[in-house]
């Protein structure tokens, strides 16, 4: 079970923005995607999910081709996390959350929606917030309001087998560093629940720390793919970021100069 690219190119205004990417992201992993700013990383991601149609290529879910699949089903296998969702009407932050439910029309599940709303704000620990209104919040607390949406959309009883994908764009963007660790910490146990997360992430020593693999992108294409370990090489990340870069091969902390 996964979601797969076969060949992925795009282009817009003549421009190259991903050139033959194939990567393929399971059931159980954190494939983290790293790169600059303008190596068509959110591109691809919006590719996967459905929001983009590349030029050549195609997008696979569980070997079904993602043209094939109606947008309710799509959103019950993947939800998706963007860099910026900005919202024009106030809501509650309550009720951003429940915009993330989806019951597939499976009356069975409408009586989960409680409990379910009840876990994603435990887990997210954001009970505090849930009566604020949401463009009152600081952008940190924002990003955690739709993180939690995200995972809402994903909830399932404990006895569901349905394959999860979360696709991730810069979740902890504006976040304090305790819940920084503490977001991917409930992503890191999401992937040892079964879920595939996809996550694109700046700082790569929380790729190196949580991720199963590491996809670096380079100016539309992929530089590099596989374990952290691989991955991450000084001469690799220097000459792909233009700047001295030094790992530690032993403790995988990377060093700026």
């Amino acid at each position: 079970m996964s979601i797969r690219s076969k060949s992925i190119s795009v282009s817009f205004d003549n421009k190259k923005i991903l050139e033959d990417i194939n990567l393929e992201l399971e059931e159980g992993e954190i494939l983290s995607i790293i790169g600059p700013n303008g190596a068509g990383k959110s591109t691809f991601l919006n590719i996967l999910s459905g929001d983009i149609k590349p030029d050549n290529g195609s997008v696979l879910y569980d070997e079904k081709i993602l043209d094939s699949i109606g947008i309710e089903e799509r959103s019950f296998t993947r939800s998706v996390m963007s860099q910026s969702q900005v919202l024009v009407f106030d809501f509650l932050v309550k009720e951003i959350i429940e915009m993330g439910w989806i019951d597939r029309g499976i009356s069975s599940y409408a009586k989960y929606f409680k409990t379910a709303m009840t876990d994603i704000i435990r887990e997210c620990d954001i009970e505090p917030l849930l009566n604020q209104t949401f463009n009152t919040l600081s952008g940190g607390e924002q990003r955690r309001i739709h993180f939690a949406r995200t995972l809402l959309q994903l909830w399932r009883p404990s006895d569901s087998n349905d394959p999860r994908y979360l696709l991730l764009d810069e979740p902890t963007a504006n976040l304090d560093l305790s819940y920084e660790v503490k977001l991917l910490n409930i992503i890191k146990n999401k992937a040892e629940l079964g879920y595939g997360v996809l996550l694109i992430i700046h700082d790569i020593n929380l790729a190196a720390k949580f991720s199963n693999k590491i996809a670096l992108f380079h100016e539309g294409s992929l530089f590099a793919f596989g374990a952290p370990e691989e991955v991450l090489k000084s001469e690799i990340l220097s000459e792909v970021y233009r700047i001295p870069i030094e790992v530690d091969n032993d403790s995988l902390t990377i060093k700026y100069y």
